[in-house]
C-alpha cells in the first residue's frame, strides 16, 4: 500500500506542474486559437533565473526559504517580461496573418530561445539547488511524501484556486473570457484586446516560471534542453484535458502524471512515454474534443 500511494503522490507532483505549464498553452489558445510553442522555454529561462538568483543569494550569505521566495519573484517577473516580449515581437504582427506563420514563427521563437540559453550557459546538466525547505512535520510521512513533493502540489493548487477567482471575478478575467468568446465582439464593447493578449502571455509565463522553479527544486539539475520535453508533455496535457479549456488543462495534466508514475512503478521507466501518449491517442481517437473540451459547432 506504501509503494502505491508513493507512486500516487508521485504522479499528482508530476501531473501538478504539467497542468501550471498546460495552462499557459490553453489561455493563449483560448484567445488567439494559436499554440505558443515557445512557452516550454519561458519554463525553462524561469528555471534558470532561479538558479543564477539563488546563487548570488548563496554567495552574500542569505539561506532557508527566503532564498527560495525572492528567487521565485525574480524568476516569475523575468520570465513574464519575456513572455510579454515574445508576444510583442514574434506573434503580434502575424495576428492577421495565415494560419501557418504564427505557427512557424513559435516554433522558430523556441529554437531560438533554447540556443540562445545554450550560448549564455552550457550544454551540460547543471546542478540546482534545494530550495524548498523540509519540514519537520513532514519526517513521518517521508516514505511516502516528502516536504517538496508537498509543497509542489500545495502552491499548484493554491495557484489553481486564485486563477479561478481571477478569471471568474476581475474585471481583467471577465474581459480575457470576453475576447475568448468573440474577438471582435469584445473590441465593439471597448476591450483592449491588445492588453488583454499581452496580459495573457504574462500571466502563462509566470505559471511556467512557478512550474520551472518548483520541478527544477525537486529534481536537482537543469540544462537548456528542460522546456523542450516539459513543453510537448504539457501540451499534451492541454491536448488531453481540451485545449482551450482552463478545467481541462489541470484534469490533463494530473491524468498525464499518474500515467507516467504508474506505467514506470509498475511496467518500466523507459515506458513511460509510450504509455503517456497511447493514452492520449485513446483519448483524441474516442473523444477527439478532450477529456472535457466541447465540440464546437460551425455556422455556415
Amino acid at each position: 500500500m506504501d509503494y502505491f500511494l508513493e507512486i500516487f503522490w508521485g504522479g499528482l507532483t508530476r501531473g501538478s506542474i504539467y497542468a501550471l505549464i498546460a495552462l499557459g498553452y490553453t489561455m493563449v489558445y483560448g484567445i488567439l486559437e494559436l499554440i505558443n510553442f515557445a512557452h516550454g522555454e519561458i519554463y525553462m529561462i524561469g528555471a534558470f533565473t532561479a538558479l543564477i538568483v539563488s546563487t548570488a543569494l548563496a554567495m552574500a550569505g542569505m539561506k532557508g526559504l527566503t532564498v527560495f521566495i525572492l528567487a521565485s519573484v525574480l524568476a516569475v517577473i523575468y520570465a513574464s517580461a519575456y513572455g510579454f516580449t515574445v508576444e510583442k515581437i514574434a506573434y503580434k504582427p502575424l495576428r492577421q496573418a495565415p494560419r501557418l506563420s504564427p505557427l512557424i514563427s513559435a516554433i522558430g521563437m523556441s529554437i531560438f530561445l533554447q540556443n540562445y540559453v545554450l550560448l549564455a550557459q552550457t550544454s551540460d546538466f547543471l546542478p540546482f539547488p534545494g530550495l524548498i525547505p523540509e519540514f519537520t512535520f513532514m519526517q513521518p510521512y517521508a516514505h511516502i511524501i516528502g516536504s517538496t513533493e508537498m509543497v509542489i502540489i500545495s502552491t499548484t493548487a493554491l495557484i489553481m484556486l486564485l486563477l479561478t477567482v481571477f478569471i471568474k471575478f476581475t474585471r481583467m478575467g471577465k474581459a480575457m473570457r470576453a475576447t475568448a468568446q468573440d474577438r471582435n465582439m469584445a473590441m465593439l464593447v471597448g476591450i483592449d484586446i491588445n492588453k488583454v493578449i499581452s496580459s495573457t502571455f504574462i500571466l502563462g509565463s509566470a505559471l511556467a516560471a512557478v512550474g520551472g522553479v518548483l520541478i527544477a527544486s525537486h529534481i536537482g539539475r537543469i540544462n537548456f534542453y528542460i522546456g523542450f520535453i516539459a513543453g510537448i508533455k504539457a501540451f499534451t496535457a492541454a491536448v488531453l484535458g481540451g485545449i482551450g479549456s482552463i478545467p481541462g488543462a489541470v484534469l490533463g495534466g494530473l491524468v498525464l502524471g499518474w500515467t507516467e508514475s504508474f506505467a514506470t512503478g509498475y511496467v518500466s521507466s523507459d515506458y513511460e512515454d509510450v504509455f503517456a501518449f497511447a493514452f492520449l491517442v485513446l483519448i483524441l481517437i474516442f473523444r477527439p474534443s478532450g477529456l472535457v473540451g466541447r465540440k464546437t459547432i460551425q455556422k455556415v
